[in-house]
């Protein structure tokens, strides 16, 4: 589904600052699949997890999306692929404040010009699903960590993605709650959705929700978890 060529990824390239954070990255993501991307902060693996989202383009290296290369298409082309190929869960959460659940939930949506009427109701059976249709009305601010954790997967999955992609989602989380976010991910699973998740939390890691695990240390990948 997403393959990776050689890739290298530098920042501040040519300057006494240079950092290179992804180093000849060759890896293949399948479809339906739930992958795991294991390392210590600054291994690497948050800007694989972009690259692989497409949103980051390598210094070098190609990358290809269901058979199309896309390293080099205009960012106006590669937008529309992340909308409507993935759904992003990010660490911080970054909803946005003053807004409700489920004006949040809907935003990533509005693009593409759809009835309010149709969103909204898309909207309000993702909060069901995930227990928070008594929120949608409550400014996100106002959330337990749980409900903006789960106003985030709404969000993510708006636009019915293929992929869905999440950056440490257990940071912030206690144990319950991280368990909580397993299960979660589980039924996207079930439901048919390719799933990866960078993390170093060990409930990440020893759910048995995880099908691969892929390591990753300083820019390389050192274990690929399919015995290459």
């Amino acid at each position: 589904m997403i393959h990776l060529q050689n890739i290298r990824k530098v920042f501040n390239a040519g300057q006494p600052n240079e950092f290179v954070a992804i180093e000849g990255v060759h890896l293949s993501i399948d479809a339906h699949v739930v992958t795991a991307l294991k390392g210590p902060s600054g291994s690497g693996k948050t800007t694989l997890l972009s690259l692989l989202g497409c949103m980051a383009r390598p210094t070098s290296g190609r990358i290809t999306l269901k058979g199309r290369e896309i390293t080099s298409l205009p960012e106006r082309f590669l937008t529309e692929i992340r909308r409507e190929t993935f759904g992003m869960i990010f660490q911080q959460f970054n909803l946005i404040k003053g807004l409700t659940a489920l004006e949040n939930v809907m935003l990533p949506a509005y693009p593409k010009g759809e009835k309010h009427a149709v969103l909204k109701r898309r909207a309000m059976e993702l909060l069901a699903l995930l227990n928070l249709a008594g929120k949608a009305l409550v400014r996100v601010e106002w959330l337990s960590g749980g409900e903006a954790q789960r106003t985030a997967i709404a969000r993510a999955l708006i636009n019915n993605p293929a992929i869905v992609i999440a950056d440490e989602p257990t940071a912030h989380l206690d144990s319950a709650l991280s368990l909580e976010f397993m299960e979660i991910m589980r039924q996207l699973k079930a439901d048919g959705k390719t799933i990866l998740i960078a993390s170093h939390d060990p409930i990440v890691h020893t759910s048995d929700v995880i099908d691969r695990m892929v390591e990753i240390r300083d820019g390389k990948i050192v274990s690929s978890g399919d015995g290459a």
